[in-house]
């Protein structure tokens, strides 16, 4: 009888590349774990005993290790439940080098070790490992031939125009593996690219066929899961309209073929789509489908030689746009920049119409004429060459206007943090209309004149119960009583737009000990 101290556990692990054939009732799978089960029979008298669990994985490349099975078996071995892994083959358990040494070394880490039942060596000697990674170089070698030779096969089959397999398109059935139109359905595919033509917006498009109840087919896949009969998302119709199965074709790796398979679409009302499809992603690119439009779009870039593209963020129905460095090209340990838009944008333009103005008078003109350029956008676009924003100044470079040297102009400027928010400090000079107003300081002066209007008339009610009566916390309340008490001159500035670049309602309700003397007050609130 073996001892406690001598008894070696062996899990068997069995694995096979395809489904096919494991329905049968005695399959590969079988006769693996059978002639396993024998070898360990065979080594009983050293102690070998095999432990119940099975760790079987059908249909499962051994070109991965994302395979259930072997990462249970893994996660046995790695809490001490398995001593030895037993294989028909090592090529059983991986067929790649990497992956090998991955499993070694967890192998290694408790001491656990594995033996192909087929191929006799010892893995403890030099010997042994040389003979096992030529086994394992061979497995490689035959699994990438085995992939190259289906990718040709599958490029000289699409070559023909043949289907080969993949997520069936709206539109079409597939019929002894051929793609057939299917008449219902393609009646919806001629709809939905009709449609779009008519609308010309695929959030419109796909937000209608919801409200019509269009769903997505019903398809069963091979392995009998069920999926569809979901919304037509966007990125669905985006897919939809740009493929070329519509028309007739086969595209492999961006050469397109003609297919076997009939169309359903009209070349010319495929292009045309296309050709939207286009010119809407530009437009959002650029900024100019929206109500308030990038302006600088294209022409502004960061002093890092990035180009700044405009994005946006909304907060309680409001609409913050700026224009962004893209993070992924940022350099490592650097912090991408991120301006508000509406600052440059104002900052620009002024100084597109003072140069305006001024190649008018040069030209002897009463102003340039802009008939044709429509919007600022055009503007921009055909009198702005480049526009560079760095940490202390924004560069802005012109082309010629009606002989006026294209010379490039620097103008001091800052970003700087307000808040939660980046803001655009500009010397009063080059702000263009010298108006800054904030409209949510401009409310919060409101709120406090109307808060100290109702402490002046409720002589009767302490603070607490006229903070609760106006919805306030009396923290809150006693802020916006100080704030009413501020200097005419300072409210009047807030008012107009005039205050210093880094004053927010923010840093307003923050200074605790707002002095009550009007020079102090400017002193505190840098207007001096």
């Amino acid at each position: 009888m073996v001892s406690d101290a001598k008894r070696i556990r062996c899990a068997v692990y069995t694995r096979k590349s395809t489904e096919e054939g494991l329905q049968q009732e005695f399959n590969s799978l079988d006769a693996q774990r059978e002639a396993c089960i024998a070898y360990v029979a065979s080594q009983k008298h050293e102690g070998w005993q095999l432990i119940p669990d099975y760790y079987d994985d059908g249909g499962f490349s051994g070109g991965s290790m994302a395979r259930p099975a072997l990462k249970a078996l893994l996660d046995d071995v790695a809490v001490g439940k398995v001593d030895v892994i037993v294989v028909y083959k090592v090529d059983r358990l991986t067929r790649s080098l990497a992956d090998f040494a991955k499993i070694v070394e967890i192998l290694d880490a408790k001491g656990a070790s594995f033996v192909s039942v087929t191929q006799s060596f010892n893995t403890t000697s030099s010997m042994g490992r040389l003979t096992l990674n030529v086994l394992l170089s061979f497995a490689q070698f035959e699994r990438e031939v085995t992939g190259e030779r289906i990718r040709d096969k599958v490029a000289a089959s699409k070559a023909r125009g043949m289907w080969m397999g993949g997520c069936v398109p709206t539109g079409y059935d597939v019929i002894a593996r051929k793609l057939v139109v299917e008449p219902e359905a393609a009646k919806l595919v001629q709809h939905m690219f009709a449609r779009y033509l008519e609308l010309g917006s695929v959030t419109v498009l796909a937000d209608e066929l919801d409200e019509q109840g269009h769903r997505t087919p019903l398809r069963t896949s091979r392995a009998g899961r069920v999926h569809g009969a979901a919304k037509f998302s966007r990125g669905m119709i985006y897919q939809l309209l740009r493929n070329r199965t519509y028309i007739g074709e086969v595209t492999h790796k961006g050469s397109v073929y003609p297919g076997e398979h009939g169309a359903i679409i009209e070349r010319e009302v495929f292009e045309k789509a296309g050709a939207l499809l286009t010119t809407n992603l530009s437009d959002r690119q650029m900024g100019t489908s929206f109500d308030n439009p990038s302006l600088l779009a294209g022409v502004i870039w960061s002093s890092k030689g990035q180009r700044l593209i405009p994005s946006h963020s909304a907060k309680r129905g409001k609409r913050y746009r700026y224009y962004s460095e893209n993070v992924a090209s940022v350099a490592k340990g650097d912090k991408a920049l991120r301006m508000p838009a509406g600052e440059i944008d104002g900052l620009v333009m002024a100084q597109l119409d003072g140069r305006m103005s001024f190649a008018a008078q040069e030209a002897g003109l009463m102003s340039i004429p802009v008939a044709g350029l429509g919007s600022g956008r055009n503007l921009v676009l055909t009198y702005i060459e480049r526009i560079v924003v760095g940490p202390q100044d924004v560069t802005i470079a012109f082309k010629s206007i009606y002989g006026l040297p294209a010379e490039p102009i620097t103008i001091p400027a800052k970003l700087f943090r307000c808040g939660k928010e980046m803001k655009l400090a500009i010397a009063p000079e080059h702000d263009g209309s010298g108006s800054r107003q904030d409209p949510s300081l401009i409310q919060f002066i409101v709120r406090a004149h109307m808060a100290r209007t109702a402490f002046e008339q409720s002589s009767d009610m302490t603070i607490e119960e006229l903070a609760s009566q106006q919805g306030y916390s009396r923290a809150y309340y006693v802020v916006l009583l100080r704030i009413a008490h501020l200097a005419p001159d300072i409210t009047s500035a807030i008012l107009d737009g005039r205050q210093p670049a880094k004053l927010s309602r923010q840093r307003v309700a923050r200074i605790a000990s707002l002095p009550m003397d009007w020079d102090g007050q400017r002193e505190a609130l840098g207007f001096v």
